[in-house]
């Protein structure tokens, strides 16, 4: 018990198994010579292994329609260009309907992100890096247009103007020490206001709408159906930790819970194709153990009110919190997460999900 569980990734390590990600996706290009979709009209495999597949697939082919959809709708909901251009204050309903669109995107990328990560990480980046992980790689480390769709991009971006008259302080403080940093703004002018609609929002629409393209003809492979989830479920503990240097995804709109549930959400749902393949191995304690821990996890976000993250304590300390920083809603919050995500913590969702990887021979992702 005195053991200190493992911390989340860095985001330089983040970047690096995106890199990584690339030489997976051209393998699995190699294996895209048939639809494993049940919206084909095939007949439901019998082998549980391509039934698991076949049900992921269909899965994620509805989900990216989903996304696709949402995306659209956020494009749509950018009131018309005029000269001014709009903020809450002057158009408090056309930003409310903005926020609404960006929640339904966001919600129907986190169900899909293990998997999607996986096979499309240069897609993945330009639609969900954090602005700060976004500017690190800009050759100017700046980008001075926050509306055009170069540069930062994505729903972080999209997010950050949404909700520019709201940012936390402790938000603004970190991002003020970013070398490249402009502060966030509705757009101010007809000029920003188009290109927030046929610039930011188009670009987003654009690389969702590729994923769907590149993802329809995709034979998946185990690797990124199932470890690839196991893989987001680890990074549930780095959308906490990143909370206590206010570097969490979400954090202009405080919804990283939000993110959260909707990212295990869709871990669960991948699961559900795995389980008959599980039993079908004859470890019915396992399935029973992977559900049970689903559960909690899911009960355990359920109890947070809201949709943020616990307020992290003043003067918090990840290497060496006080006791009654560990006894705080976050403190409590922070030790469940990084229990689960540890694949080393026995009992925990992903070491049972690692184990149910293990069983199905399923190769760990390189």
């Amino acid at each position: 018990m005195g053991r200190r569980l493992r911390g989340p990734p860095s985001l330089r390590a983040r970047r690096a198994a995106r890199a990584r990600g690339a030489a997976v996706r051209a393998r699995l290009a190699l294996l895209a010579l048939v639809s494993l979709s049940a919206a084909c009209g095939d007949p439901a495999p019998a082998d549980p292994r391509q039934a698991a597949l076949a049900a992921v697939k269909s899965a994620l082919t509805a989900d990216l329609a989903s996304l696709v959809a949402s995306a659209r709708a956020l494009q749509a909901a950018a009131p018309a260009p005029d000269a001014d251009g709009w903020s809450a204050a002057r158009d408090p309903g056309s930003v409310d309907a903005l926020r609404s669109r960006w929640r339904e995107t966001r919600a129907a990328y986190e169900r899909i992100e293990g998997a999607i990560a996986v096979l499309f990480p240069t897609l993945d980046y330009s639609a969900d890096e954090r602005y700060d992980g976004q500017l690190a790689e800009l050759p100017s480390r700046r980008d001075d247009d926050l509306f055009d769709g170069l540069g930062v991009t994505g729903m972080h971006a999209i997010e950050r103007i949404l909700w520019a008259d709201s940012h936390p302080a402790r938000v603004v403080q970190f991002e003020r020490a970013l070398p490249g940093y402009v502060p966030a703004a509705f757009p101010a002018t007809a000029q920003q206001a188009a290109a927030f609609r046929d610039g930011l929002c188009a670009r987003l629409l654009r690389d969702v709408e590729q994923m769907q393209r590149e993802f329809a003809p995709v034979a998946l492979d185990p690797s990124a159906a199932f470890r690839g989830v196991v893989g987001s479920m680890e990074e549930q503990a780095e959308k906490v930790e990143k909370a206590a240097s206010a570097e969490e995804e979400s954090r202009y709109a405080r919804a990283t819970l939000f993110d959260m549930r909707s990212n295990l959400e869709g871990a669960r749902s991948a699961w559900t194709a795995f389980r008959p393949w599980v039993l079908s191995r004859g470890d019915a304690a396992l399935a029973g153990a992977i559900d049970a821990r689903f559960s909690a996890v899911a009960s355990r976000y359920a109890a947070i009110p809201g949709d943020a993250i616990p307020p992290v304590p003043e003067g918090w300390n990840p290497d060496a919190p006080t006791e009654e920083h560990l006894r705080s809603d976050f403190g409590q919050l922070r030790a469940f997460v990084l229990a689960e995500s540890d694949p080393a913590h026995q009992g925990g969702l992903v070491h049972q999900m690692n184990r149910a990887a293990d069983l199905l021979d399923i190769p760990r992702l390189p």
